[in-house]
């Protein structure tokens, strides 16, 4: 196929998508649903160790829901790197059916291979995702009290540059090319999504995070669609910051306390929740909601950690980040009392008390054993 078509290619499936998002904007009513159904994908890695740790404290949770077959918990199996590696897709046909037939997911880590690994360069698996089932607002809190920290990123999960990840191009030996999409149906949904957020939750400041200065086309347009949204909003203040001056200002003491809720690109609001995770704790304490209007998947934010399953250390990986995911989940389901008291008992666990401490290594406290913890302050 030649460059141009290529390009060409890439232009129709975008317009297409578009006409998709403006027809398909009614969201799920779980309170409607006569049973929930809650998938579970163990993933690579730490995955399947982290997740089952995870699961364990939600089914005790909701064991009175589960009892009146109101909720039920599906494992999904077949998402491994090995998996996709023989099917060459980054989720094979199957295993996005039975994806499918799901309200919600809690997944962990899986591997996404890199040129020169030896599996298949199939795509991301959470990118696959997230574009199937419409994924397209990643939310992230983090929240420090002792630093005047309470923050709520709302990265774009379905444009930007990751989304036409593998659609590059190699024009010659010397040149690669890579393309980058933001459409205004898009951005305008993560925008009126993290100003919802903030009029619901008493918020009072969003942030627009972009690098419009250079990037002008695809950056001004999303600079310029989220201050239309903003313009609904008149009881919002809204900033806007470029993202290279943003992560500085996330480290300054000062600056930092001012901020509450970021409405950012797909690659941008990467780096930017992974600063602000270390500022938490580190990613292993940070959990994600990725949301469509059908479905939802709610994750850890770190990778798959292939060095401590090789090294015999699983057990001592940190759940806390997919049970805080777990946590959202409850809250986005209609479970928000159940929600908020996870929460709780995982930042008294991790940031307050700290009575036992998860360090990845022998020396420290095993992954069962902070799930313990967390559900021994869940039961009161």
């Amino acid at each position: 196929m030649k460059h141009t078509e290529v390009f060409e290619k890439i232009i129709e499936e975008q317009l297409a998508r578009i006409e998709r998002i403006k027809q398909n904007q009614t969201p799920v009513d779980y309170t409607s649903l006569d049973k929930i159904i809650i998938g579970v994908i163990g993933g690579d890695g730490i995955g399947p160790t982290i997740t089952a740790h995870a699961r364990r404290v939600l089914e005790e949770i909701l064991k009175e829901e589960i009892l009146a077959g109101k909720v039920e918990f599906r494992t999904i199996d077949g998402c491994t790197i090995e998996n996709r590696h023989a099917a060459g897709k980054a989720i094979p046909d199957d295993v996005l059916e039975e994806i499918k037939k799901c309200h919600v997911l809690l997944k962990g880590p899986t591997t996404t291979p890199r040129k020169g690994d030896k599996w298949a360069n199939v795509e991301s698996a959470n990118v696959t995702m997230r574009k199937e089932l419409d994924l397209f607002a990643n939310v992230r809190p983090v929240k420090v009290p002792d630093l005047g920290i309470d923050w709520t990123f709302f990265r774009e999960n379905t444009e930007c540059l990751y989304a036409m990840g593998s659609s590059g191009i190699h024009v010659t030996d010397d040149l690669a090319v890579d393309f980058r999409v933001i459409t205004t149906p898009g951005t305008e949904r993560i925008a009126r999504l993290a100003f919802e957020y903030a009029r619901r939750n008493g918020k009072k400041k969003v942030t627009i995070v972009t690098k419009a200065n250079v990037v002008k086309a695809t950056d001004g347009k999303f600079l310029d669609v989220c201050k239309a949204v903003a313009k609904e909003y008149p009881d919002i203040e809204t900033d806007d910051w470029y993202i290279d001056i943003m992560t500085a200002k996330l480290l300054d003491e000062k600056r930092r306390r001012e901020f509450e809720v970021f409405i950012l690109p797909n690659l941008y609001g990467d780096i930017l929740t992974d600063e602000a995770a270390e500022l938490q704790g580190g990613v292993g304490t940070a959990g994600s909601a990725n949301l469509g209007t059908r479905y939802a998947m709610f994750e850890a934010i770190h990778g798959s950690a292939p060095r401590m399953v090789e090294e015999g250390r699983e057990a001592y990986a940190d759940p806390s980040s997919v049970i805080r995911a777990g946590a959202m989940l409850l809250s986005h389901i209609g479970y928000q009392e159940h929600g908020e008291k996870l929460l709780e008992a995982i930042e008294t666990c991790t940031i307050k008390e700290r009575k036992i401490v998860v360090t990845g290594r022998p020396d420290g406290a095993t992954g069962a054993e902070m799930a313990d913890y967390i559900l021994e302050k869940v039961r009161g």
